[in-house]
């Protein structure tokens, strides 16, 4: 196929080419991956500057995007590349093979870095939010490897899914810290101060006045920032929320079950280190049902149930993509209907031929580099996720370039009073922030600021 690009993308190709650094923040559907490789060619074949590069992607998108684009495009016929996925032995052989690219999923970025004897002078990291943990394997293993390396790429559509402070770790590995500080307690003493706190524990931060556009100027020479919205026509995105509403009984056993929640919380506080618990045990009463301590799962109630065969069956025939969080969603929609879980390239394939009319897709495997916008317009959300970042990338599986339909729908099935409300008001907020999540869950449980009372 011949490659026509946009004039964002001669841009943003251009960019690549002349900045050995470079953050590129495509939002989804912008083709951060043609781009990056148009580029990566001409450096390799027209003007010499690269001989080696190593991509680093999610598992998938490495086995399966990187080589299809390469493929795909008439231009890229002549880049060789080779794919370090798989088991040791298959990894190894991949490492053997003459290559002007290696393609190796983030997971294995450690093993590669203590087993590999090859150099490369060119690394793109492929979603550079990733690489927002400094203790993870993948970071520290990076930063060992980023002296060598001459020129490297940052690509992602959501650069800080949970606030300002993770672009730190991002810029550490692209700069080696020299615009955002070589360590993170630098960082943070310059940019932020502390939000919740107890005691001389401090569990969140947020920026101080004016700290996100310094923050911004200071990565501003090496970032580019696209958003789709400016340069494609887009289909009309409209996202609603359906309302479930409990009984009387029903509500009563979810207010019982967290009032417990309460009671087991140490001091009664809300932390960083409890929220996220926390707030997965209240999303799973609010979508029906919960595990218990030896992972037998109680019914609280079947309105979510209810709700999405009423949705299903008013979409009149047309293809619907359920989004679920919790395994036993997902085992409660199959039993109450016809519906098959995309996890499997074939499933991928035959949802966009049109041959499943209700598909079921867990968002943490529904993220980059998946297309599924032929297949359908319809997103069903049957429980929230608290993540930005999945969530908005989830979206984007159908609203994207491509997409077949004037239209895409994205209903929310929220239970009434629950901590439905609070997630999906910081999502459309489009707050990621610990400290919204921490925020979120005590509102959900009814609890005062600590020193103030505690549990209300």
């Amino acid at each position: 196929m011949k490659f026509l690009p946009h004039d964002y993308q001669k841009y943003a190709i251009e960019y690549i080419k002349s900045h050995p650094i470079t953050a590129l923040f495509l939002d989804m559907g912008l083709g951060k991956t043609v781009t990056t490789l148009t580029a990566i060619r001409d450096l390799m074949y027209d003007t010499f500057k690269v001989r080696r590069v190593l991509v680093v992607a999610p598992l998938r998108v490495a086995r399966d995007t990187w080589p299809e684009e390469i493929r795909k495009w008439d231009h890229l016929k002549d880049l060789t590349y080779s794919v370090v996925v798989g088991i040791v032995a298959e990894r190894r052989r991949a490492l053997q093979k003459e290559a002007d690219i290696y393609i190796v999923n983030r997971e294995n970025l450690a093993w590669l870095y203590q087993n590999s004897r090859l150099d490369f002078d060119m690394v793109v990291l492929d979603e550079l939010s990733s690489f927002k943990n400094a203790k993870s394997k993948r970071f520290k293993a990076m930063k060992a490897m980023r002296p060598e390396v001459k020129r490297i790429v940052g690509l992602t559509g959501t650069p800080s899914g949970n606030g300002l402070m993770d672009l730190w770790a991002e810029f550490r590995l692209l700069d080696m810290g020299e615009r955002l500080g070589q360590y993170i307690s630098q960082y943070r003493s310059l940019y932020f101060k502390p939000d919740k706190r107890n005691g001389m524990v401090v569990f969140s931060y947020k920026p101080l006045p004016g700290a996100e556009e310094v923050i911004y100027h200071q990565i501003a020479d090496i970032t580019v920032s696209m958003k789709a919205n400016d340069y494609l026509e887009m289909p009309e995105l409209v996202s609603v929320a359906k309302e479930v509403t409990l009984s009387e009984k029903e509500k009563k056993r979810y207010d019982e079950l967290k009032k417990s929640l309460v009671l087991e919380l140490p001091g009664g506080e809300v932390t960083a280190a409890n929220a996220a618990s926390l707030t997965m045990k209240l999303s799973q009463m609010a979508n029906g049902a919960i595990y218990t301590d030896d992972k037998n799962v109680v019914g609280i109630h079947n309105r979510k149930l209810d709700a999405l065969e009423d949705l299903v069956e008013s979409a009149n025939g047309q293809p619907v993509l359920v989004a679920y969080w919790f395994k036993h969603d997902k085992d409660r929609i199959q039993k109450r209907m016809e519906a098959r879980e995309l996890k499997e390239p074939q499933d991928f394939a035959d949802w966009n031929a049109g041959k499943i009319s209700v598909a079921l897709i867990h968002p943490a495997s529904a993220g980059h580099g998946l297309n599924l916008q032929q297949g359908g317009s319809i997103l069903i959300w049957f429980g929230l996720t608290w993540s930005l970042e999945l969530y908005q990338q989830t979206n984007a599986r159908l609203w994207r370039q491509g997409q077949q339909s004037r239209t895409v729908i994205i209903q929310h099935i929220v239970a009434k009073g629950t901590i439905d409300e609070r997630i999906l008001k910081v999502l459309e907020h489009k707050d990621g922030t610990q400290a919204a999540l921490i925020d979120a869950v005590k509102a959900d449980l009814g609890m005062t600021e600590p020193g103030n009372g505690g549990i209300l």
